[in-house]
């Protein structure tokens, strides 16, 4: 199976013989696998050398004359780095454009701290009107990263290395989706974190929602899940930060007794390179790891 980026890149190829409204910035990241676009598109398709705030100011002002652009490096070089010119080359001056990233939390642990971005999506929520997309497997990033480039709002994709067995239905408007059904608490997985959620929670009387656009959080969707309960346990997994989501749980549940935990990647920083199976655990983010945390918040 290809990976998220194998994906990005060859549907990305795609839509930028398509659309002429598309523009890409790159910044040395993937440029190999752009070669045929650029030679195709020299006016669309901009390496801009490792320049994080010239990608994003770059994508910008491809935005102001009408472009479409799709902006892309490793996560902590594109939301990190140049936060300045998020906030203020698309936001303050509202334009849209598609950021589209790599490398996650902890996809190269080889590559040190500077190449991991577990508070990406929490950095982001400082902004205003931003959707984020977080697929958990090649075919999702494929519809998401369409999905997006049709439009023309401010959009986030996170790609990673760590995929999901099987792809789910995601599509426009998609909110959470049931892939498991109980009686004893709510389990949000996002992205890839699906296929552990699912080996921790088995034989557990939960439900398991599986989501892949987590801003606009779904409130509506969660709401539901608990349903005519008097009360309201919630787990949310996220492969990011923990707790980046349970404010908006929160705010979904404001008028419903609850209890929210947070479980994603941790503050303090893993200073050995190790494997992502090995961060994973060290985050609790494996099956065991859920399991043992998941299965105490319920029993409490």
């Amino acid at each position: 199976m290809d990976t998220m980026r194998d994906r990005f890149i060859s549907t990305t190829s795609q839509l930028l013989d398509e659309d002429p409204r598309l523009a890409l910035v790159l910044a040395e990241i993937s440029r190999d696998g752009f070669g045929r676009a650029q030679r195709a598109h020299p006016d669309r398709v901009v390496n801009v050398g490792i320049r994080e705030q010239l990608l994003v100011g770059a994508g910008a002002g491809m935005a102001l004359t009408g472009l479409r652009p799709i902006v892309h490096t490793f996560a902590s070089f594109l939301v990190e780095r140049p936060f300045e010119q998020v906030k203020l080359d698309f936001g303050h001056q509202g334009v849209g454009g598609v950021l589209v990233s790599a490398g996650a939390s902890y996809d190269w642990p080889a590559g040190g701290f500077t190449h991991m971005s577990p508070g990406d999506v929490a950095l982001l929520d400082t902004l205003d009107d931003w959707t984020v997309h977080v697929p958990g497997h090649p075919d999702e990033a494929e519809v998401l990263l369409r999905q997006a480039a049709a439009g023309d709002g401010r959009v986030y994709v996170r790609l990673s290395v760590q995929s999901n067995e099987r792809a789910r239905p995601v599509g426009e408007g998609a909110g959470f989706a049931a892939v498991r059904e109980g009686t004893g608490g709510v389990v949000i997985a996002v992205g890839p974190m699906l296929d552990n959620v699912l080996a921790a929670t088995d034989g557990l009387d939960v439900t398991v929602l599986y989501a892949t656009t987590v801003r606009p959080f779904d409130g509506a969707g969660l709401r539901r899940a608990v349903g005519a309960h008097t009360v309201a346990d919630v787990v949310i997994v996220e492969p990011y930060l923990a707790g980046t989501s349970t404010a908006a749980a929160n705010d979904a549940l404001a008028e419903l007794p609850h209890r929210v935990l947070g479980l994603g990647v941790g503050r303090a920083e893993l200073r050995k390179y190790g494997e992502m199976d090995e961060h994973l655990a060290a985050h609790g983010l494996d099956a065991r790891g859920l399991r043992e945390r998941i299965d105490g918040f319920f029993r409490r």
